[in-house]
C-alpha cells in the first residue's frame, strides 16, 4: 500500500496536540511523515509536541490561518497520499487503513472523507450520539496530484470556510471526492475552536459562497 504523510496546522494548540499526535501514531498503517505547521502560536507548542514522543517535523510561520498552514505542510511532503488533521481532533485507529484501501479500489477517486462524531472539551470517551459527514480537514485523505492541481487552501475573512471553498474548487476541476459511511474521527468542540459557536467569523462562509457563484458565472458559455 502506498505511503502517506500527515499535515496538522496548529495555532495555540499546546493543550491538545499531544493527544492528536498519539491518535496519528495509533493508526494501523503508520505514516511516512508527520508535519505540524505552527501558525504563529503564542503558547509552548513545541514542548507539547515533545510530550507525544513521536517523530514530527515542525514548521513555523507568522499567523496566516489554517488554510495557509495546511498548504505549507502539504508542500513539505513528498508522499503519494496526504492526510490532514486539525490539532484538537482525533483519528480512530483504522481511519487511514480504510481510506487508503478505498482509494486503491477506486483509482478514479481523487480524495476520500469519512463520518465523524463530535465530543466536548476533554471527553473523547463520551462522543455525541449523532454522526456528521466529515467534509472538513480532519477526515480528508487526497492524492498528491489533487493538492497540486487545485492549489492553495485559501483562508477567507473570519477564519472559517477554507475547506468548503477548497472542496468546491476540487469538484469544479472535475475531481471525484468520496465519503465513507464509517465514523473514523472525533471532532473536539470547545470554546475558541473553529468548530464552536456561530459569530462574526461566519462571514468567511459568505465569502466562500460568493466566490463559488462568481466562478460559476465566469465559466458559463458566452461569459467574458
Amino acid at each position: 500500500m502506498a505511503g502517506y504523510g500527515v499535515v496538522i496546522p496548529a495555532f495555540n494548540a499546546a493543550a491538545t496536540i499531544a493527544d492528536t499526535l498519539r491518535s496519528v501514531a495509533a493508526q494501523t498503517i503508520a505514516a511516512d511523515a508527520v508535519v505540524v505547521v505552527d501558525d504563529g502560536s503564542t503558547d509552548d507548542l513545541e514542548a507539547a509536541i515533545a510530550i507525544a514522543d513521536i517523530p514530527v517535523r515542525l514548521l513555523r510561520q507568522d499567523n496566516a490561518g489554517p488554510g495557509s498552514a495546511t498548504t505549507r505542510g502539504m508542500a513539505a511532503l513528498s508522499t503519494p497520499f496526504i492526510a490532514t488533521l486539525d490539532a484538537d481532533d482525533l483519528w480512530l485507529p483504522t481511519k487511514i487503513e480504510l481510506q487508503l484501501a478505498h482509494l486503491e479500489r477506486s483509482p478514479r477517486t481523487a480524495g476520500v472523507f469519512a463520518h465523524a462524531r463530535n465530543f466536548r472539551q476533554d471527553r473523547p470517551d463520551l462522543p455525541e450520539a449523532g454522526t456528521t459527514p466529515g467534509w472538513f480537514r480532519t477526515t480528508m485523505v487526497i492524492r498528491r496530484e489533487v493538492a497540486e492541481a487545485v492549489g492553495p487552501i485559501v483562508d477567507p475573512p473570519g477564519g472559517r470556510g477554507e475547506m468548503i471553498d477548497w472542496i468546491a474548487r476540487a469538484r469544479e476541476a472535475g475531481f471525484v471526492l468520496d465519503m465513507l459511511d464509517e465514523v473514523l474521527a472525533l471532532r473536539r468542540i470547545r470554546p475558541g475552536s473553529l468548530s464552536y459557536g456561530r459569530d462574526a467569523r461566519d462571514r468567511g462562509y459568505l465569502e466562500v459562497v460568493r466566490a463559488a457563484m462568481l466562478r460559476r458565472a465566469q465559466n458559463r458559455p458566452g461569459s467574458g
